[in-house]
């Protein structure tokens, strides 16, 4: 018996982006488990690059208009044709649009209604494959999601990370969890905070949103290192990875490494990633007299990365709760090093202790506190029993909980269970596997 295919449309903030590496894992593979995807990315990626899975992908991509200034006449032709054919649903997105706008006061709410027309418009409806829509990070990308769920009569869901929760006004996420028929996020300290936000109330109703813990995961086969280092020697090669952005706490790491400095200790440290902190970050090793010792290497690519971690004897986090109020959940980096070998130390902010728990599978120390992250640095540098203990807990939890084909066979059901039709396309992969 066939099955007609259908489509699961992502609508997302970016595409593709380095620092996403999660979101184009999972687009491939869930087109590996038979699932057939369109993108719907809001901007282009910044880089000039991008990883190797981000190729093997076959989704089509049609990137939405960005500005509502400049990108209007692209937007208000197709918002007219919506009104027009369904004039009840464009009522009621621009009756929540209203709504939210009052909440807010902020402009972008009537960017997201516009580009949900031209999504609905020139692509929804021309397009009757695609069944489901998912929107990746809850803040912008979602609310294009919504109303275009709104405009087509389409059902939603989406993923929630890290800033786009702790930066979002609460009711208007509580809005968009009612309105989807399922939410995921990627730890469990980001789904308590959901669940409490919904309340206990709608938490228990008989057709409350479910909400689910899905935890980003990587390759295992990628992540092999044959030379894992229990023994190490001066000068230690440090390592961190990260956006260099405010809540990454690049100044407890650095000041920490000033410690180490001051305490005689020898060490070369390097720094992948790039940000808006760029220039306070490098004048900042300037100032610590750090510069023989530490490397920037920019942004680079994933097997860039994994070449560093393989030199790499420690990997070091700073993280902390920006005063805006973002902040990491699981940095893919953390899952990334432990699954390599390379004993980890982190600050113990937001979700961070569900990969680092703290003298099992790494050390975390209170957010900008230098001095403690300098000491745990020494601490799993030169204590080789914590270090063998340490590296092994961290792999074994790896293995465990963040086996990306396990954990995106988790969300293929969900969209299967959220709409049958998509079902339908699981099944037909699985009858011809």
């Amino acid at each position: 018996m066939s099955v007609t295919q259908t489509t699961l449309a992502y609508i997302l903030k970016g595409y593709p982006r380095v620092s996403e590496t999660f979101i184009s894992n999972e687009i491939l593979l869930l087109e590996r488990l038979g699932f057939s995807l369109r993108l719907f990315p809001m901007r282009k990626g910044r880089e000039d690059f991008c990883h190797d899975s981000v190729k093997q992908i076959k989704a089509k991509v049609d990137y939405l208009p960005t500005e509502l200034l400049i990108d209007l006449p692209r937007l208000i032709g197709p918002n007219i044709v919506c009104a027009v054919k369904n004039p009840g649903r464009y009522r009621q997105a621009l009756a929540t649009a209203s709504i939210r706008f009052r909440r807010t006061k902020k402009s972008a709410t009537f960017k997201h209604l516009f580009q949900a027309g031209y999504l609905t418009s020139k692509h929804l409806v021309k397009d009757p494959a695609i069944a489901h829509l998912h929107g990746h990070f809850a803040h912008s990308p979602t609310s294009v999601t919504m109303f275009a769920s709104l405009l087509s009569g389409l059902p939603f869901s989406f993923t929630a990370h890290a800033k786009d929760i702790y930066t979002s006004q609460p009711d208007q996420l509580k809005e968009k969890i009612a309105k989807a028929t399922f939410v995921t996020t990627c730890t469990r300290h980001n789904k308590e905070y959901l669940e409490q936000l919904i309340g206990p109330d709608r938490r228990n109703a008989e057709k409350a949103t479910p909400i689910y813990c899905i935890y980003h995961g990587i390759d295992l086969g990628l992540f092999n290192n044959d030379s894992i280092k229990i023994q190490t020697q001066q000068p230690y090669k440090l390592l961190t990875v990260a956006r260099i952005t405010e809540k990454k706490g690049l100044p407890t790491v650095y000041h920490a490494l000033r410690q180490l400095l001051d305490r005689g200790i020898d060490f070369e440290h390097v720094l992948i990633g790039d940000g808006d902190d760029r220039s306070k970050i490098l004048e900042l090793i300037q100032e610590l007299g750090l510069n023989d010792r530490c490397r920037w290497l920019g942004s680079t690519t994933h097997g860039q990365v994994l070449e560093e971690f393989t030199r790499s004897d420690l990997f070091i986090l700073g993280c902390e709760i920006a005063k805006d109020g973002d902040r990491d959940g699981v940095p893919n980096v953390l899952v990334e090093s432990l699954a390599m070998g390379i004993p980890a130390v982190a600050t113990n902010v937001s979700a961070i202790p569900e990969i680092l728990v703290d003298g099992e599978t790494g050390l975390t120390v209170n957010q900008k506190d230098s001095g403690a992250l300098a000491d745990a640095i020494i601490e799993l540098l030169t204590n080789q029993e914590l270090r063998k203990k340490v590296i092994a807990g961290g792999r074994s939890l790896v293995n465990e909980r963040y086996d990306n084909s396990r954990l995106i066979t988790k969300l293929a059901e969900l969209f299967a269970e959220a709409n049958p039709q998509l079902a339908g396309v699981k099944k037909t992969n699985e009858q011809t596997s």
